[in-house]
C-alpha cells in the first residue's frame, strides 16, 4: 500500500507527463499550420511567377481583344468605323499676300497668316459591302463640312484673302512653250485685267467661284471646270471607294485599305514602291500596337502613302496612348533617303526635303505640298518667304493611338499647300518674280475623342490591366503569405526559447 506522499508524486508525474505531451502536440499543430503557409507562399510565388513567364493572362486579353476589333456587323469597332463618334475640325489657315507689286517687282514675298477657319467635318462610310467570307469591305468615305463660326476668326468665312491666282498660273505653265496659245491667254489675261494675284472671299477659295480665264478654255475644252476652289466639289461627296481588310484572318490587317478606286496601286510615281498602296485611312489603326512598329497611312489628299513611327508616351482624357509622328525622312530629298526617287516627277526632277510634287494626281496644276511653314523642309523654303515661322508644336502632323484598342484618341494631320511661280517670258503678268514655291494655305485636320467613347475606352483598359494584373496579385499575397511565414517562425523560435527556459 503506497504511502500519501507516493500517491502525491505519482499525480505529480503524471500531470507533467500530460503538460509535456500537450506542449508537443500544440507545437506540432503550430508546426504544422506554419509550414503550410510557408508551402503556400512558395506555390504562390511560383505560380506567379509562372503565370508572368508564360503571359498566359496578357494572350487571354490580347485573343478577346482580336476578337472584338473587327470589321463585322454587330461589333462596336464596326460600328465606329462606319460612324466615328468623335468630333472631327477642319481649320484653314490661309496666307495673305501683303506685297504684290514688289513681288513683281523681284522681291521677297510678305504674307500674313490669317485664320482660322473653322469646318466640322462630318464623316460615314456609305456603300459598304462585305466580300470574300468577311474578310474584305468596301466602302466609300463620305465627308460634309459645316463652318463653325465659335472656334474662327471674328470675319468669318466671308474675310477676303489675296493670294496667287492658281487657275492663271496653271494655264501659264501648261502652255507657256507654245506662243500662239500663251500670248492668246495673255492677250485675254489683260483684257480681263487679270493677273498673277487675285483676292476672294475663304468661302470662294475653298468651295469654288466661277473663275473667267477658265470659262474661256471651258468652251473649247469642255473638259476643263469653269470653277475652281480648293475643296471644289468636296462637300458632301467621297473621294471614290476603298477596298479594306475586315482584319478577320490577322489582326494587323484591321482596315488596312488594299484598294482605291478599283485599283490595287497607284500610277502618279515612277516606282514599284511609291505607287504601292498601304495602310489604313488614319481613322482607324489594328490593336496591340507596340512601340517598334511603323504605322503606314494611305491618304487621297498627298497621292500617296506615309507612315509614322513612335516618338513618346502621352495620356489622353486618362487614357494611355503612343504618340506617333511623321519623321522628316518621308519627304526627304531623295540624296537623303533614295527611296524617295520614285516621288521625283518628272522622273529625275527632285524637290528639296520637305516637298512633294502633286501636280500629276491635281489635273497638272503645279501644286506642292509640304508641312505648315515649310517645317522639316530645306530653310531655304523657309527663308524665301517672309511670314514663316516653323515650329514641333504647331505644325507637326501627330496620331495619339491607344495601343491596346488601335483607337485613335487624338490626332492632327497638317498639310500646306503651295504652287510653283517663276518668270515666264511670255507672260507678261508674271513681271520679274523670283522662282518660288509659294505657299497658298495650310489645313490642321484634328479629332480629340469624345467624352462617352472615352469613357468606353477607359473601361476596357481597366478591365485588361485586371486580368493581366493577376498574376501580380497572386505573387502579392504569396509574399504576404511569406511575411507571415517569417513572423510565425520567428515568433515559434521565440516561444521554444522561452518555454525551455521556464521549464528547467
Amino acid at each position: 500500500m503506497s504511502s500519501p506522499s507516493e500517491d502525491s508524486a505519482s499525480r505529480v508525474r503524471f500531470s507533467t507527463d500530460s503538460l509535456v505531451s500537450g506542449r508537443r502536440t500544440m507545437v506540432f499543430c503550430k508546426s504544422c499550420f506554419i509550414c503550410a503557409i510557408g508551402v503556400a507562399s512558395l506555390a504562390l510565388l511560383i505560380a506567379s511567377i509562372a503565370l508572368v513567364l508564360t503571359q498566359v493572362f496578357q494572350d487571354i486579353v490580347n485573343n478577346r481583344v482580336k476578337q472584338e476589333i473587327v470589321l463585322k456587323n454587330g461589333t462596336e469597332a464596326f460600328e465606329t468605323w462606319e460612324k466615328p463618334p468623335p468630333p472631327v475640325y477642319m481649320q484653314f489657315y490661309f496666307f495673305h499676300v501683303v506685297n504684290p507689286a514688289e513681288i513683281l517687282a523681284g522681291e521677297k514675298p510678305v504674307v500674313k497668316q490669317k485664320g482660322p477657319y473653322t469646318y466640322r467635318e462630318f464623316r460615314i462610310k456609305e456603300n459598304v459591302d462585305f466580300l470574300d467570307n468577311n474578310t474584305k469591305v468596301s466602302a466609300s468615305s463620305k465627308k460634309s463640312y459645316v463652318f463653325v463660326p465659335e472656334m474662327s476668326v471674328s470675319e468669318g468665312d466671308d474675310d477676303f484673302i489675296r493670294t496667287v491666282n492658281v487657275p492663271a498660273v496653271t494655264l501659264m505653265e501648261k502652255f507657256k512653250s507654245n506662243s500662239v496659245l500663251a500670248n492668246f491667254i495673255s492677250s485675254y489675261m489683260k483684257s480681263i485685267n487679270d493677273g498673277l494675284f487675285v483676292t476672294k472671299t475663304v468661302k470662294e477659295f475653298l468651295w469654288g467661284y466661277k473663275d473667267p480665264l477658265l470659262s474661256v478654255v471651258h468652251k473649247f475644252l469642255p473638259t476643263v471646270e469653269e470653277y475652281f476652289g480648293f475643296f471644289y466639289k468636296a462637300n458632301a461627296t467621297d473621294d471614290g471607294t476603298y477596298m479594306f481588310l475586315t482584319g478577320e484572318n490577322d489582326f494587323r490587317d484591321f482596315a488596312r485599305i488594299i484598294e482605291w478606286q478599283n485599283k490595287s496601286s497607284l500610277t502618279w510615281w515612277s516606282s514599284d514602291s511609291c505607287n504601292k498602296i498601304n495602310g489604313t485611312d488614319g481613322s482607324s489603326f489594328h490593336p496591340l500596337i507596340n512601340k517598334s512598329e511603323t504605322i503606314y497611312i494611305f491618304s487621297s489628299d498627298l497621292c500617296r502613302s506615309v507612315y509614322a513611327i513612335f516618338e513618346k508616351e502621352v495620356s489622353v482624357n486618362k487614357i494611355p496612348a503612343y504618340r506617333f509622328i511623321i519623321p522628316k525622312e518621308v519627304f526627304a530629298n531623295a540624296s537623303i533617303n533614295p527611296a524617295n526617287a520614285g516621288f521625283c516627277v518628272p522622273d529625275g526632277n527632285c524637290l528639296g526635303s520637305g516637298l512633294l510634287n502633286v501636280s500629276k494626281c491635281k489635273q497638272d496644276a503645279p501644286i506642292i505640298m509640304s508641312s505648315p511653314h515649310f517645317y522639316q523642309a530645306d530653310e531655304k523654303f523657309v527663308n524665301d518667304i517672309v511670314g514663316m515661322n516653323p515650329n514641333k508644336e504647331d505644325h507637326e502632323t501627330s496620331m495619339d493611338i491607344n495601343p491596346l484598342t488601335g483607337i485613335l484618341v487624338r490626332g492632327a494631320k497638317q498639310l500646306q499647300l503651295n504652287i510653283f511661280v517663276e518668270k515666264i517670258p511670255s507672260f507678261s503678268q508674271t513681271g520679274n518674280v523670283r522662282t518660288l514655291i509659294f505657299p497658298l494655305m495650310y489645313i490642321n485636320e484634328s479629332v480629340v475623342i469624345d467624352a462617352t467613347s472615352a469613357e468606353k475606352v477607359r473601361s476596357v483598359v481597366n478591365q485588361a490591366n485586371v486580368v493581366m494584373n493577376i498574376p501580380f496579385m497572386i505573387m502579392a499575397l504569396g509574399i504576404i503569405f511569406g511575411v507571415i511565414f517569417i513572423a510565425l517562425v520567428c515568433k515559434a523560435r521565440t516561444s521554444e526559447v522561452c518555454s525551455t527556459g521556464c521549464f528547467f
